[in-house]
């Protein structure tokens, strides 16, 4: 049986803030593995700031496979179906718990990454797994700079260019979409952790 709660929250159109739809695929898993409703808001809050950033990458030609971070970002906490005490605390079982829960529903390993990796990177860490790792602090108004100088770094690889130019473009697009923080905290806080189970009409 499908949740019926998910479809709405990650596909119907929304005001404050305005939410890019998620991926048929995305939403077609959250569905399958009862993706609580606070998740799934959270979910498309980060994929909206994906979005945004895969956007100012293509304006820039910069090698990102949009439809991958994109679908990443949609998914990337979809383990803390498994474990819901991760939604309002911390802990870090949701990650692989995640990986694996998408890889039994079929999806690519390529993208089934995304779960596993978001909350750590390093120097092997590819632009794609990057951006979805940016796109769920951001989201929020948290800049890392770590994470931030690794971005740049391969912006630097990509473009060419100095160092300093590439972070300050980086800074300002990111200072942009943080400035919408306050309006996805506040979308993502009105929905419930659990799901509202109604009782059968009598």
């Amino acid at each position: 049986m499908t949740a019926e709660w998910v479809l709405p929250i990650a596909v119907d159109e929304t005001t404050r803030p305005v939410l890019r739809p998620l991926p048929p695929g995305a939403v077609e898993v959250l569905r399958a593995v009862g993706a609580p409703p606070r998740l799934v808001a959270h979910l498309r809050a980060v994929h909206d700031v994906a979005a945004q950033l895969v956007a100012w990458a293509a304006e820039r030609g910069l090698p990102v496979d949009a439809e991958a971070v994109l679908f990443g970002a949609a998914t990337h906490d979809i383990g803390k179906a498994l474990h819901p005490a991760e939604l309002s605390g911390p802990g870090a079982e949701h990650e692989a718990a995640g990986r694996d829960l998408l890889l039994r529903h079929g999806i690519s390993p390529e993208l089934a990454k995304f779960a596993a990796g978001h909350a750590r990177w390093d120097a092997d860490t590819t632009l794609d797994e990057l951006l979805v790792s940016l796109a769920d602090k951001v989201w929020k108004g948290k800049r890392v700079a770590e994470l931030e100088d690794l971005v740049a770094a391969r912006l630097v690889a990509a473009s060419g260019r100095e160092a300093w130019e590439e972070f300050l473009e980086l800074d300002a697009v990111l200072s942009v979409v943080g400035e919408g923080a306050d309006e996805r905290l506040a979308y993502q806080a009105g929905f419930p952790v659990a799901p509202v189970v109604r009782a059968p009409q009598k």
